[in-house]
C-alpha cells in the first residue's frame, strides 16, 4: 500500500503476513491424552525467540503449561538459540508467559485443580504474524486406552486399503 504524505515523499507500508504457518506440532500429545478442550494463546517472546521460530526451529515434546498466580506459563518448550544472535540470545527452555483472556484463565484454573487434568501444547504457529500456541486441556490416557486407539486406527487403515483395492479392480 502506497500513500502520499507531502510533496515528493512517499510512505511504503509492508504487507502483513496472512494465514497460519505451523512451526511445531506435538503429535504424541494426541496419542497420550484425551483432549477435552483447546485454547489459542499468544506468546510473550523475545526477539531472538521469534527469529528462531521463523526459521522453523522448536520442539514441544516435553512441554506443558501451568497456572501460577493468575497467569499461565508455558514450560519445557525448547526454542533453540538463534544462530546469528549475540549476547542478547535467549535461554532455550525458559518459561514463557501465555497471553489469554481473564475468563479463559479462570476457567483453566477451575479445570486444572481437578484431579487428572493438565495443559498440553499441541502446536506452535504464526497466525497473521503473531506467535500463537494451541493449548489443550487434557486428561492422561491409560496404556490400555492407547492400545485400543491404536487398534482402531489400524482397523480403519486396513478397511480403507480394502476399499481402495476393490475400486482398482473394478475400474
Amino acid at each position: 500500500m502506497v500513500s502520499a504524505i507531502s510533496q515528493g515523499e512517499i510512505l511504503v507500508r509492508m504487507a502483513r503476513e496472512r494465514g497460519r504457518t505451523v512451526v511445531a506440532q506435538n503429535r504424541k500429545a494426541r496419542h497420550d491424552y484425551h483432549i477435552d478442550a483447546t485454547y489459542e494463546a499468544g506468546l510473550a517472546l523475545t526477539g531472538t525467540e521469534v527469529k528462531s521460530l521463523r526459521a522453523g526451529r522448536a520442539s514441544l515434546t516435553d512441554g506443558y503449561a501451568e497456572v501460577r498466580d493468575g497467569e499461565v506459563w508455558l514450560r519445557n518448550v525448547h526454542i533453540p538459540e538463534y544462530d546469528q544472535g549475540t549476547w542478547t540470545n535467549h535461554e532455550p527452555r525458559r518459561a514463557r508467559k501465555l497471553l489469554l483472556r481473564r475468563d479463559e484463565i479462570s476457567r483453566l484454573i477451575g479445570k486444572t485443580t481437578q484431579r487428572g487434568y493438565t495443559l498440553v501444547p499441541l502446536s506452535l504457529y504464526f497466525s497473521d504474524g503473531y506467535a500463537k500456541v494451541e493449548l489443550a486441556l487434557a486428561r492422561g490416557k491409560r496404556s490400555y486406552d492407547k492400545r485400543h486407539a491404536l487398534a482402531e486406527k489400524q482397523a480403519m487403515r486396513e478397511a480403507d486399503r480394502a476399499i481402495a483395492r476393490s475400486r482398482r479392480r473394478r475400474g
